[in-house]
C-alpha cells in the first residue's frame, strides 16, 4: 500500500467534468464552475458522452501516467489498444445513439484518439491548470496527514485515518458505494490517491484486472486565497526573522508543538504566527487526532526557494472554497464497492 506522490492530471480532470455540470442550488464549487464555463470553447460538448453525470465511464481515460503530467497521461492514453478502446466504450449507457467520432474512436481510429486527447488537453488548461496550486497544496496537505498517521502507528492507523467513506476493519477495508462489490488485491497492493475534485463517494476502476487504485475525496475546506509570490526580497526581511524561521520549521509539515520546539517559541506564539502564514496562504493546518498539523503550500514552498514559482494565472481562487454546509454528493463510478481485500 502506498500513498499517491502528487495529484493525478487525468483523473482530477474527469472528475471535475463531474462537478462542471452540477447544476443544483447551492453545489459546491459554484465559483468554478461559472469561470470555468467561460473559458471553455466546445471541449464538454465532445467529452459528455464519455463521461456521463452519473455511472460509469472509461478506464482508459485515467492511465497511471496521469500521475507524470499531462503531457505522460495523454502519450499513454494515445497508446490505449483498439481492443480495449472497443471493450470499454461498450460499456457506455445505451441512452442515446454514439456520436460518429465516438463510433470511430470504439473501431481504434487513431485521428478520433487524437481528438479526444486534444479536448481532454484544452479542457484541463481551462479549467483545472489555473487552479493547480492550489489544488496541489490541498491534496499535499493530506498527504502530510496519512503520512504521519503511518508514522505514528504503522499502516492500521494510516488505514483508520481515512476519510469516514473508509472504514478499516481488518483484514478489510470497506468503502461506501451505491451497491456492492468486492474488489480483491491479490498481492498487488493498493494505490490511495487522494482528489481535490472527487465529492463524498471514493471511486475505483471498472475493471478488477487494473492495478488498484483508490481515489477518494479530501475532507477538508479548501483556503480561500492564494496570493502571488512576492520576489526580489530575502525572506527574512519579507515576513520577519521569526515568521521566516517558521516557515522553515515546518519542512515536510509537524504539529504546533514540534514547531514551537524547533524554531524555540513558546507555543502559542507558535500558533499565532502560523495562523497568520496560513492567512496568507503559505501554510495549511489540518487536523490531526487532537493536535494540529502544519505543512507548506506550493506558494510557501517557492518563497523558501527565493522564486515566483507559483502562477494562479489572474485567477479568482475563491471559488474552490468548500463549505462543510454544502450539499454532498456521489461520485459513482462503478455499480459497486463495499469492500477492498
Amino acid at each position: 500500500m502506498r500513498i499517491a506522490a502528487r495529484p493525478d492530471v487525468l483523473w482530477e480532470t474527469v472528475l471535475s467534468f463531474h462537478r462542471l455540470r452540477d447544476r443544483r442550488p447551492g453545489a459546491a464549487f459554484g465559483k468554478w464552475r461559472s469561470d470555468a464555463r467561460c473559458r471553455l470553447n466546445g471541449e464538454t460538448r465532445l467529452l459528455a458522452p464519455l463521461v456521463p453525470t452519473r455511472g460509469y465511464f472509461p478506464d482508459f481515460l485515467t492511465p497511471p501516467e496521469g500521475l507524470l503530467g499531462i503531457d505522460e497521461g495523454l502519450a499513454a492514453l494515445r497508446a490505449t489498444p483498439p481492443a480495449r478502446l472497443h471493450a470499454e466504450l461498450s460499456r457506455l449507457p445505451a441512452t442515446r445513439p454514439l456520436p460518429t467520432w465516438l463510433r470511430e474512436l470504439s473501431e481504434g481510429d487513431s485521428a478520433a484518439l487524437g481528438r479526444l486527447a486534444g479536448a481532454l488537453r484544452s479542457y484541463y488548461e481551462n479549467a483545472v491548470a489555473p487552479y493547480w496550486p492550489l489544488l496541489q497544496a490541498r491534496i499535499e496537505a493530506d498527504r502530510a496527514a496519512r503520512g504521519r498517521a503511518l508514522l505514528d502507528g504503522g499502516a492500521d492507523h494510516l488505514l483508520a485515518s481515512l476519510p469516514p467513506t473508509m472504514r478499516w476493519r481488518p483484514p478489510v477495508l470497506e468503502v461506501d458505494y451505491p451497491v456492492d462489490r468486492d474488489l480483491f488485491l491479490n498481492g498487488r497492493g493498493l494505490l490511495l490517491l487522494p482528489s481535490f475534485f472527487c465529492r463524498h463517494t471514493p471511486v475505483t476502476f471498472a475493471d478488477p484486472e487494473l492495478t488498484p487504485v483508490l481515489v477518494y475525496p479530501l475532507e477538508h475546506p479548501a483556503p480561500r486565497v492564494m496570493p502571488a509570490v512576492t520576489p526580489g526580497h530575502s525572506l527574512g526581511k519579507l515576513v520577519g526573522r521569526t515568521r521566516s524561521a517558521i516557515l522553515h520549521g515546518v519542512g515536510g509539515g509537524c504539529t504546533t508543538s514540534e514547531l514551537a520546539r524547533r524554531v524555540d517559541v513558546s507555543l502559542a506564539s507558535a500558533s499565532q504566527h502560523a495562523t497568520v502564514l496560513r492567512d496568507a496562504g503559505l501554510l495549511l493546518t489540518l487536523r490531526h487526532g487532537n493536535a494540529v498539523l502544519h505543512t507548506l503550500t506550493p506558494l510557501g514552498a517557492a518563497l523558501l526557494r527565493g522564486g515566483p514559482e507559483v502562477d494562479v494565472r489572474g485567477v479568482d481562487t475563491r471559488g474552490l472554497e468548500i463549505s462543510a454546509l454544502e450539499a454532498r454528493e456521489a461520485d459513482v463510478r462503478v455499480p459497486g464497492a463495499g469492500a477492498v481485500q
